[in-house]
């Protein structure tokens, strides 16, 4: 799917930054190779994400360096719960997303067709610059899929690299295998979209394949030393059946192990899907139950306030390793070496010798130039 250029785009003063994966096909228009879609464009066209448009006979990223605003977040609503809990994380993202998910929870981004919400802009440079003087361990690739901004994320990556930054990505793992390995090659943690274990939700809700994303999963466990956990937004009636979950819950454990962290978030009614009720809960904690059931060490729910289903715990003796209050750790009884204080158990994870005390703030900064 294509579409035209708007004519409500600014002109720009300077061209656009070249975007990578694409080629020329024989009837003369570009076939972007970014993602599963494969968007074939004629000239002034854009690609569903919006975001990569054919100009002057080239694909081009036409929101590198702009951004629809940063935040410093806790790393735990990215969501991580292993990796630096308890530190601030510089997040930012753009506008766009190659998936069409009618249930989307931050759809005036991701359906954006207006460069009015890039209401920021700032080089890669002074991303990092900033992470650094506001005292982040990190800097978050998200609000977006940071998958169609591939060239501005891996510049930001490298920038960040420079100076000790992590760098995270939260992504629906919509990727060609090519750029796969381009980008997580620059990334430190993510947190990857599982939406479902059904071919056809993916099909029929989101308008993209299944498949590339379990693809994705498995390159991270197997093909990169990134930390990463799995996120599933928990939908009524849609993909919240006891055999889907278990046969997911399943699959996880076989192809990635016991050790990866699964979050079982609560749908609100949002975008296409406002007449779905929200979700109970209990059905997250069933969906807990269910993961914890075929072997899955750290399954938390979210979205919804739940102290005991939102802590992490030995797998090995039971205690309470890192307790959680929302966003907020209210425990921490693990060694300087990730092990648990009482039996020494190593826990899955990226840790520093001792929890971060940033909390649930969320404190919105202007970076510009």
């Amino acid at each position: 799917m294509v579409e035209d250029t708007p004519h409500t785009n600014p002109p720009q003063e300077e061209s656009e930054p070249l975007a990578a994966y694409c080629h020329r096909l024989d009837d003369g228009r570009i076939q972007c190779d970014l993602c599963p879609r494969h968007c074939k464009l004629r000239e002034a066209q854009r690609g569903f994400c919006f975001v990569r448009a054919c100009q002057a006979g080239q694909i081009v990223s036409t929101t590198y360096g702009r951004s629809s605003g940063y935040c410093v977040d806790p790393i735990e609503k990215k969501p991580l719960n292993h990796f630096l809990p308890g530190t601030p994380v510089l997040s930012f993202g753009t506008a766009g997303c190659n998936l069409g998910c009618k249930f989307c929870q931050n759809w005036d981004l991701s359906t954006s067709r207006q460069m009015d919400v890039l209401a920021d802009s700032a080089s890669p440079e002074r991303i990092a610059q900033a992470a650094e003087q506001l005292r982040c361990r990190s800097v978050a690739l998200t609000y977006n899929d940071p998958v169609i901004f591939i060239e501005y994320a891996i510049d930001v990556a490298q920038a960040c690299r420079q100076r000790g930054i992590h760098v995270v990505a939260v992504t629906a793992g919509e990727i060609c295998d090519e750029p796969r390995a381009d980008f997580f090659r620059h990334i430190d943690a993510a947190n990857v979209d599982l939406k479902a274990f059904d071919d056809n939700f993916y099909r029929r809700l989101c308008g993209l394949p299944l498949q590339p994303v379990l693809d994705t999963l498995v390159y991270l466990k197997h093909e990169t030393s990134v930390w990463f956990e799995i996120t599933t937004l928990v939908i009524p009636g849609h993909n919240d059946s006891d055999s889907q979950l278990d046969r997911m819950a399943g699959w996880v454990v076989e192809r990635l192990g016991p050790d990866v962290p699964w979050h079982f978030t609560g749908f609100h009614p949002a975008h296409q899907m406002s007449d779905v009720p929200p979700t109970p809960l209990h059905t997250l904690q069933r969906a807990r139950d269910t993961a914890r059931n075929n072997g899955v060490r750290y399954a938390y729910t979210g979205n919804l306030q739940d102290k005991v289903s939102q802590s992490t715990y030995c797998h090995q003796c039971g205690q309470v390793l890192i307790g959680r209050d929302g966003y907020t750790l209210s425990d921490w009884n693990l060694t300087a070496e990730g092990s648990c204080s009482g039996c020494g158990t190593r826990c899955s994870g990226v840790f520093s010798d001792s929890p971060g005390t940033w909390g649930s703030r969320r404190m919105p900064v202007r970076l510009g130039g």
